[in-house]
């Protein structure tokens, strides 16, 4: 493979804001594993957020993207799996399977889609650089005899018709609106456009478990965000599993227990000054001034998403709520970074009357 713009490539990825901002370019935010495709004649591969190749989880693209795709390209999208009219994430996450012959049989009882959105090079021109509205041009145009299982993404430059699709594409699996900058180069790795969800969620790293009070199964567990200095901070936990799921779960993360914490993240938790510059579990609680010496360390390889209603500071302020394994995520990329920032007001002003002049 000889492309001007060689795999593997980080995406350009989006920050979280509470409304659509006038005067960029929308799409709808599609509820999928994210995917660059490199195209050079009978060569393709299919390279996830992570930069490891996704190409023989899914078979029936392969044909499908050598068919609709210039020679030689390399293209930005989602792959998305629709059953019952609706997105199914978690018929994506079943791909994920060592056993080529189950791949295959899925293959064929749930097929992928792949919904194109960007053009990073056509031919031997990289197009990195180019603005977003030239770019989105030259996909359209490359594009335009694209047929089942390949789709060029629906964009407007209305935001009247960008904040109907916000309301009504929730109903088929979508979550939310992404805008861009028209004049927006292709920055890879970078949050540079802005994405509006119908719900709060964040990608944690799991880097550990509390035993569930009946002494069987998991029952909660541990979460981490990596902080800009590198250092993983425990945010929160998620819980309240069926006891049917807490078994589950343990068999799940069985393999990532450690023997002991040492060369954790939160190794250093028994030591109580070691809480004062870091988040970690076993902080002495509040109410009891104890230790809670319950959890079970995991090595911090595994990604969930979570939805959570708000952050005090710099950590969940409720118990979050467990939506599905993100194995198409990086731990290395789960940091606060991804958080929606609300609106902030001084409290002096929201106590204080307003007299008019």
């Amino acid at each position: 493979m000889d492309l001007p713009v060689m795999p593997p490539v980080s995406p350009m990825l989006a920050k979280p804001a509470a409304k659509i901002p006038a005067g960029m370019h929308y799409e709808a935010k599609w509820d999928g594993f994210r995917a660059i495709v490199f195209r050079d004649g009978a060569e393709l591969e299919i390279g996830s957020r992570t930069g490891k190749p996704l190409t023989r989880y899914f078979p029936e693209l392969e044909e499908g993207l050598r068919a609709a795709l210039p020679e030689r390209c390399v293209v930005d999208g989602e792959i998305v799996i629709a059953r019952g009219g609706r997105l199914d994430f978690d018929a994506l996450l079943e791909r994920i399977h060592p056993a080529d012959s189950r791949v295959r049989t899925l293959a064929e009882r749930t097929p992928a889609s792949f919904v194109a959105f960007d053009l990073l090079a056509l031919g031997s021109d990289s197009l990195l650089d180019t603005p977003l509205a030239e770019r989105r041009t030259a996909l359209t145009d490359a594009l335009r005899h694209t047929h089942r299982p390949v789709f060029i993404a629906p964009a407007t430059r209305d935001i009247d018709l960008a904040r109907q699709w916000y309301e009504r594409y929730e109903g088929a699996g979508l979550d939310g609106v992404v805008a861009k900058p028209l004049d927006l180069a292709y920055r890879p790795g970078e949050r540079v456009m802005v994405k509006i969800k119908h719900e709060r969620t964040a990608d944690c790293v799991v880097a550990g478990v509390r035993r569930h009070k009946s002494g069987e199964g998991v029952g909660s567990l541990l979460l981490g965000l990596y902080d800009t200095t590198g250092r993983l901070q425990h945010v929160g936990v998620c819980a309240s599993f069926t006891a049917r799921r807490r078994a589950e779960l343990m068999t799940e993360l069985a393999p990532l227990l450690m023997d002991s914490a040492e060369g954790h993240p939160w190794a250093d938790w028994a030591d109580g000054a070691a809480h004062e510059h870091a988040r970690m579990p076993g902080a002495p609680s509040r109410w009891t001034g104890s230790k809670d010496l319950s959890w079970l360390p995991l090595r911090p390889e595994r990604v969930c998403e979570v939805r959570y209603d708000h952050m005090q500071g710099d950590r969940f302020r409720h118990t979050a709520h467990f939506l599905r394994w993100r194995p198409d995520r990086d731990p290395a990329d789960c940091g606060y970074a991804q958080l929606e920032e609300p609106v902030g007001y001084a409290l002096d002003d929201i106590l204080t009357p307003h007299h008019p002049h």
